[in-house]
């Protein structure tokens, strides 16, 4: 029986998120100071009672909800760790902090670094993303293929007959309409800044990539399930180039469950804000027990 823990993705971001950890735990509390002092502004004050839309914004949701996660699995303690790691999107920092490869410091400063590069890669490029429910992967693949107007891809195999399309604006609604006559229960575009896990994130991929390859990677105590492949990883080097290729690659979710399972998973930890994990384990494979602390 192994233990597997989760981290969310952006759009799991609450406001008062971590506000229990900062007010009951000393060493949580000094942590997100610190998050403050290296980021040069309050991410607290916006966590714990900013507003929706000031959340929201890519600069600060992407390192709010890791630092949701980071310090949450630290409060744990060494006596409640994981046999492996994964985290969806923006979670794989998470992942890689809590299984040691990266520092606190390190990872929050390349979580900054990647939300800011890939905001400003939505302002160069307007772009979307939409939900596609009840198709098969495989048709979903086939039809973003056929559309000849623009970029749009399959960007998130979230779970079974639920997929994120991603890509230029006009390809995103030809793929909806499109999908929607072959047989999709919805095709819904998101509320997002642009078209993340496409090439529209290409100008952030190479931003990123300076950011990494400067930052110092260790071999985890664990596995870390990675979004590319949905393969474990120990070797920093593979590590680095599996976290600059995942800019602009999709996040292959339903791969890595199943694929953590194979590998002896039977229980799976989500770690940070919501439970959209939980939900996408549980219909990836109903016998997998899932749980989360948040």
């Amino acid at each position: 029986m192994k233990k597997a823990f989760v981290f969310p993705g952006q759009g799991a971001q609450f406001v008062g998120m971590g506000k229990d950890l900062y007010d009951n735990d000393a060493e949580a509390r000094a942590l997100f100071e610190r998050a403050n002092e290296i980021l040069g502004f309050r991410i607290t004050d916006i966590m714990f009672a900013g507003t929706d839309d000031e959340l929201k914004q890519t600069r600060v949701t992407q390192p709010a909800i890791f630092l949701h996660s980071v310090i949450l699995a630290k409060s744990l303690g060494d006596e409640f760790k994981p046999d492996m790691v994964a985290g969806h999107s923006l979670g794989e920092f998470s992942a890689l902090v809590a299984a040691g490869a990266l520092s606190f410091d390190d990872g929050l400063r390349l979580v900054s670094a990647r939300a800011q590069a890939m905001q400003k890669a939505c302002e160069i490029h307007p772009s979307t993303m939409a939900a596609v429910l009840a198709l098969p992967d495989e048709k979903v693949e086939e039809i973003c293929a056929l559309v000849d107007n623009g970029v749009v891809v399959c960007a998130n195999y979230n779970c079974p007959g639920q997929i994120v399309i991603s890509g230029e604006v006009e390809a995103v609604d030809a793929a909806c309409a499109k999908l929607l006559e072959a047989g999709a229960k919805r095709a819904l575009k998101l509320k997002v800044g642009g078209a993340f896990h496409s090439p529209c994130m290409e100008p952030a991929r190479a931003e990123l990539a300076e950011a990494i390859a400067a930052t110092p990677i260790h071999e985890p105590v664990c596995p870390v399930y990675q979004n590319v492949d949905a393969l474990p990883h120990t070797d920093p080097e593979e590590i680095k180039a599996n976290l600059v290729a995942q800019l602009t690659a999709p996040v292959r979710w339903t791969q890595t469950v199943r694929n953590m399972i194979a590998d002896g998973a039977t229980e799976f930890v989500e770690l940070g804000p919501g439970k959209v994990l939980q939900g996408l384990v549980a219909k990836i494979d109903k016998t997998a027990a899932t749980s989360g602390r948040q």
